[in-house]
Order: C-alpha cells, then sequence, then structure tokens
C-alpha cells in the first residue's frame, strides 16, 4: 500500500531552464515579495506556510540561520540562510522594519514577509500563479520548490538522512522518493572511479 503510495506521490522539480525562467518572471512580478519568498523555498527546501509563518526576530543573519517555528511536525527547526538568500533577506529585513517603524510601531509581531496592512504575512498565491504563467512552466504548484530543493540535494550525492534534515522530515520514509535521483548520481561515480581506478 505504501509504496503505491509513494509511487504516486509528485518529485515534479524544475529543470535548470525552467529554473531560470521561473526566477527572471518572479523577480519581474509587480509583487516584490515574491522573488525572495520563491529563493527563500528553493534554498532552504521549506514549505510555503513556514517561510510565511516568519517573523523579524526568526532570522539571525549574523549566525547565518532562519528558526522555523511553526512547522507542519510542530517542532521548532532552523534552516541555513547563505548566499543569494542572505543579500535579499538583508533587504527584506529593511524594507519590513521600515513598514512596521512607520504605520504600526507598536506591533507585537512584525512579519518578514507582511501584508499591506501589517497584521498577517502576505498572500502570494495570484502572484505566484502569474509567475509560473509567464515562465511558461507547465504543472507546477509553490509546494513543487520543496521537491526541487530535495532532488537537487540528491543529485549533488547528498543523502537521505541529509536531505530528511534539511526538510525537516523525522523519518526517511517521505524522501525515499529521492533515492532514485541518489542512485542514478551514484551510477556516474562510480563510472568515474572505475574510469579513473582501472
Amino acid at each position: 500500500e505504501s509504496a503505491t503510495k509513494l509511487r504516486k506521490e509528485r518529485t515534479r522539480f524544475l529543470s535548470d531552464d525552467e529554473r531560470s525562467r521561473l526566477l527572471e518572471a518572479c523577480r519581474l512580478s509587480t509583487n516584490k515579495q515574491l522573488y525572495p519568498i520563491v529563493v527563500f523555498a528553493l534554498s532552504t527546501g521549506c514549505r510555503k506556510g513556514e517561510i510565511l509563518g516568519l517573523s523579524i526576530t526568526d532570522i539571525d543573519l549574523d549566525r547565518g540561520i532562519a528558526i522555523l517555528r511553526d512547522t507542519k511536525n510542530g517542532e521548532t527547526r532552523s534552516v541555513p540562510v547563505v548566499g543569494h538568500l542572505a543579500e535579499l533577506l538583508e533587504g527584506q529585513l529593511e524594507f519590513s522594519n521600515a513598514q512596521y517603524d512607520q504605520k504600526a510601531p507598536k506591533a507585537n509581531r512584525r512579519y518578514l514577509f507582511p501584508r499591506r496592512d501589517l497584521t498577517a504575512p502576505i498572500d502570494i498565491r495570484k502572484a505566484w500563479e502569474n509567475a509560473v504563467e509567464q515562465a511558461t512552466v507547465v504543472d507546477f504548484r509553490f509546494h513543487d520548490l520543496r521537491h526541487s530543493t530535495a532532488s537537487y540535494l540528491a543529485m549533488q550525492g547528498r543523502s537521505l538522512i541529509e536531505i530528511a534534515d534539511m526538510l525537516g522530515h523525522k523519518t526517511l520514509h517521505m524522501v525515499k522518493r529521492y533515492s532514485h535521483l541518489s542512485a542514478d548520481h551514484k551510477m556516474g561515480l562510480a563510472e568515474e572511479l572505475n574510469d579513473k581506478m582501472f
């Protein structure tokens, strides 16, 4: 039963070409917060709800981490904030703090990606759908960004334990669907090694 369920689970991930088209469309979106949110998802494998649930205080750029308190399995975990994402979040923190300082200095919660009225996180659904359409990426949901991250990690030869840890899965069951990508990659590594040795 679980094997069939596993086979049915999506592992749709972006090709390099699709990824660059989608990122460009997000960058050009009228919703200026869409691009950093999508880069966050691709860089960390976080779920949309986890990203949108972030407060300004959950980001520690000095340590290079984001603390996720609002996770699906109810556990707090941290994810690395490095490279391009760290640069983008620096700007995002400035933007959000400026919004709150100006319009709601006494707000008891400052969202990292706030809605215009600052009382909740931004809703990116429409902007996301427009970007996907603009990029002509077919059959792709926001959650598939998570599959993309996991797939890229598998293709880089990362172990299922490492992938599960990055995505915040308690068990390896959920990441087994990426093992074929890992296996294909291992085959290439083994062939390379073989060529070098014999």
